[in-house]
């Protein structure tokens, strides 16, 4: 018996769900496995996290755990975060094998780049935060408590606090992919970038003092990168997304 046509499109829809939902899987499970293979070094795993403040904490100081499971839930906690950072080169993986066959050759041409650099810049936003800012910041903080006050701070809240660094600073080293996808868009072209560099410094200037600590020496140490990826992403506008000429409008 012939298929009905009303009933291809339900079937296009369903071959696609269930496309996406093995993709989903696969992507959990790749999570999983790293997670499963991370939890028997949790403890050590973060003591190295809490390396940048343990290592400028005065003689006696150490960080507490305030809450009766603490001391359990915070590393489990850090080897899932872990094991979602390990992993996400194989989620975007999959993401990316589920949306491909959707796009044109050109869009998959941009795309692919794209989708690396924004990985590998989030990568090194954390890295830089992690080696360059928190000592830094940390330093300060010590530096600048109250006389008679001793830094005592709670595991659980120094992983939040850790994490909220390297996702804003991830997100932040972004900035050279914005701009290409908005270039991309139609949103702004290279003269416009190009005029617009003083506010992008004023920008990132303000962002890097709503996010970093209160101490200059981190909102320099954000806002300086940001600056010199937004001239990144200028360049990489100017060579990913030359500008057509009347003859290749038409």
């Amino acid at each position: 018996m012939a298929t009905e046509p009303e009933s291809l499109p339900e079937q296009g829809l369903i071959s696609h769900l269930i496309e996406l939902r093995s993709r989903l899987l696969k992507a959990c499970a790749s999570v999983l496995v790293v997670l499963l293979a991370l939890v028997p070094f949790a403890n050590r795993l973060y003591a190295e996290l809490a390396r940048p403040l343990v290592a400028r904490l005065p003689a006696g100081a150490h960080l507490i755990a305030t809450e009766v499971a603490g001391t359990f839930v915070t590393p489990l906690k850090l080897a899932f975060y872990a094991a979602l950072f390990i992993s996400m080169p194989m989620v975007l993986y999959q993401l990316w094998a589920f949306i491909s066959p959707g796009l044109y050759k050109h869009e998959k041409r941009l795309a692919r780049p794209l989708l690396i650099a924004a990985l590998a810049l989030f990568y090194l936003g954390c890295a830089f935060a992690y080696f360059l800012v928190l000592p830094a910041a940390f330093r300060f903080l010590i530096a600048t408590k109250p006389p008679g006050v001793e830094m005592m701070t709670d595991i659980g809240h120094y992983l939040d606090f850790v994490m909220l660094m390297f996702f804003a600073f991830g997100l932040c080293f972004e900035v050279p992919v914005v701009v290409v996808v908005l270039a991309a868009l139609g949103v702004v072209d290279h003269a416009q970038l190009r005029r617009g560099r003083r506010y992008a410094i004023v920008g990132a200037f303000a962002i890097a003092a709503f996010i970093t600590p209160p101490d200059i020496t981190s909102m320099i140490m954000l806002a300086v990168p940001m600056c010199l990826l937004y001239e990144i992403g200028v360049l990489a506008v100017r060579w990913l997304l030359p500008r057509r000429t009347p003859a290749t409008q038409g």
